[in-house]
């Protein structure tokens, strides 16, 4: 897993993640299963990963993302971390391109998928593709795991995300925050039934889907 030709400069650093990180692994712990591989989605600037791979040692960490800009910066934090010979170094993965790029050897290990703040800035296709996708890799009772803000029907939506989504809205009429019920829909069609939907700060959720 040694990763050459690695810039420490290529670090990115997203506010988001020091804000949310420590209550995101307060739900993860629950579903951690020693030697099992965790993939998530949409990494961004790798920081959640070489968190939680730093707080969950008995597990591999797998990141990815579409953006080279975001797997260099995974690649410097993964190295900056001293994790190079745990961590895989991340995958090329865009939801909409599939079969996703999954190595063999980790198909098998793999029990929970994790996707932190990305269905809302991504199009309603991408939230499809995340279900269809996810169920090829997962067993019964393995875990996707969604984070970030939604709407839900019969609940008061705050004043913060209703901003929110309008700004994403102005950035691209095809972003925004999704209903839950019917990302629920999505995942019920895939073979996934809801399991808990957690608060979380700052008008979040952390929403768990097991496949049947």
């Amino acid at each position: 897993m040694i990763m050459e030709n690695v810039n420490l400069n290529d670090r990115l650093n997203f506010p988001a993640t020091l804000r949310n990180r420590d209550s995101i692994a307060s739900v993860l712990r629950y579903y951690i299963t020693d030697g099992a591989v965790f993939l998530e989605i949409a990494s961004g600037s790798g920081e959640h990963g070489v968190f939680f791979q730093k707080l969950f040692p008995s597990i591999i960490w797998q990141t990815s993302d579409p953006e080279t800009m975001h797997r260099k910066s995974i690649t410097s934090w993964i190295t900056h971390q001293g994790l190079s010979s745990k961590m895989p170094k991340p995958l090329d993965i865009d939801v909409e391109k599939r079969p996703w790029p999954i190595p063999h050897q980790l198909r098998s290990l793999i029990q929970g998928i994790v996707c932190i703040n990305m269905i809302h800035i991504s199009t309603w296709s991408c939230t499809t593709s995340l279900f269809e996708e996810s169920k090829n890799y997962l067993r019964p009772n393995n875990f996707l795991m969604l984070y970030g803000p939604f709407f839900r029907k019969d609940t008061p939506t705050s004043d913060s995300n209703y901003s929110f989504d309008k700004s994403l809205k102005l950035q691209n009429p095809l972003w925004g925050i999704r209903h839950l019920e019917r990302v629920n829909e999505i995942a019920v069609k895939n073979g996934f039934e809801q399991g808990k939907i957690i608060e979380m700060p700052s008008n979040n959720l952390s929403v768990i889907y097991l496949l049947n």
